[in-house]
């Protein structure tokens, strides 16, 4: 393994990532090692928006998947049927409510 702080980022991973990332973490995104990363931010050319919380970068998801030209979070079929599942479970509800007003 080389000086990168782990396997490059695959899709599946980009796509499960908190609302903010360490700089390590963006830095595999982009296939670099910390230390460029480091560098990077140092000459004002990282690829996206470093905000420094504390003692620590930290780069927000959505500005990191939009420099991998990454626009848009795909649907999971496993979403679309719990979205399903509520939807049905709110017209049970109001169809209730309706029923006791009569």
């Amino acid at each position: 393994m080389n000086a990168r702080s782990g396997p490059p980022l695959g899709f599946a991973e980009a796509f499960d990532l908190p609302l903010s990332v360490d700089l390590r973490t963006a830095a595999r995104a982009f296939g670099v090692c910390p230390g460029t990363a480091y560098k990077l931010i140092r000459r004002g050319t990282f690829p996206c928006p470093v905000l420094r919380v504390g003692g620590q970068y930290r780069i927000p998801t959505a500005y990191l998947l939009r420099a991998l030209g990454i626009e848009e979070r795909p649907v999971y079929a496993v979403d679309l049927e719990a979205g399903a599942a509520h939807a049905a479970r709110l017209d049970e509800t109001h169809s209730r409510e309706k029923e006791d007003l009569v």
